[in-house]
């Protein structure tokens, strides 16, 4: 796989500081977002990138690693034991790789790892490792994070198609097994870890597995009562407005909200808030009925 320079990615140097990481992130994911590229798999790739450096570079600890073995950061712990384990067989060589491996911007550490450990770890089987994990982000409109479907994701120039289960949560983080970088020396591959992106909806807004909206009713149906009709995730109903509704008055639909996750057959609640909408452009009779309704 081709080294990333996960610097390069965010358009930063290697001295930047974790606010000019952060806003670097926030700049280019919003350029590069699958929303606003549709159908832009050079653009779906670089997001995955963004995504990608920003999970590292954010990261003291990650970014510590990264700064010194590059993309092989992940081994660090496993280099630091070799180089240690070496020294003690042939403390006369250790000045010879010692403080020689400048990560994201010198030598490839892959390189000695593998000449360190490649041809006896084929031979001996002890030394594979696991591959380094990848990371991506995933946007639903909440129509779609609200039915099962099947979505497919381009990481790393592979489409992946994933099936997304009804009731995901926004930020919520699922793990694809194997689906990130190949190990090494045979090593088992690493892990895709997706996580989810649900858009705000300009109807509903959604708290936990219940969904909050809002509907206009006229005056006389206010005062009279009578039907109105309600817009959910599943169509429209039609709901009956008991007499003397008042302005802001809310009612609940039972089962009309969002499906519980991972379990078929259960939803949440659907809260409605009416919005009394007074009459404009009133005839003079009807002027009038108001007046003798004030006075009486």
């Amino acid at each position: 796989m081709d080294f990333i320079d996960y610097y390069k990615i965010l358009e930063i140097d290697k001295s930047a500081s974790a606010d000019a990481i952060k806003k670097a992130y926030r700049k280019l994911a919003r350029k590069y977002h699958p929303d606003v590229n549709p159908n832009d798999k050079a653009a779906q790739r670089k997001f995955q990138q963004i995504n990608e450096a920003n999970e590292v570079l954010s990261d003291p600890e990650k970014r510590k690693k990264y700064d010194q073995y590059g993309k092989d950061w992940q081994h660090a712990e496993e280099f630091e034991k070799a180089k240690q384990s070496r020294g003690r067989r042939q403390a006369h060589t250790d000045n010879d790789f010692s403080g020689t491996f400048s990560g994201a911007g010198g030598e490839d550490f892959s390189d000695f790892f593998s000449s360190m450990f490649g041809n006896a770890g084929a031979r001996s089987g002890k030394t594979k490792f696991r591959g380094q994990d990848y990371n991506a982000e995933l946007s639903l409109t909440l129509l779609d994070a609200s039915k099962t479907h099947q979505q497919t994701l381009t990481v790393n120039g592979k489409n992946i198609r994933i099936t997304v289960p009804a009731g995901i949560e926004n930020g919520q983080v699922i793990k694809i097994a194997g689906h990130g970088s190949p190990g090494i020396n045979g090593g088992p591959s690493g892990d895709l870890y997706i996580t989810f992106s649900i858009e705000n909806d300009p109807t509903f807004k959604r708290l936990g597995n219940d969904l909050y909206t809002t509907a206009e009713i006229d005056l006389y149906t206010a005062i009279l009562g009578g039907e109105t009709t309600i817009d959910t995730l599943g169509g429209k109903v039609k709901v009956k407005v008991k007499p003397e509704t008042q302005n802001g008055e809310k009612v609940k639909l039972k089962g009309k909200g969002f499906p519980v996750y991972k379990k078929e057959g259960e939803f949440g609640d659907l809260l409605v808030t009416y919005q009394v909408k007074l009459p404009i452009n009133l005839t003079e009779k009807q002027r009038q009925l108001f007046k003798e309704l004030s006075i009486s």
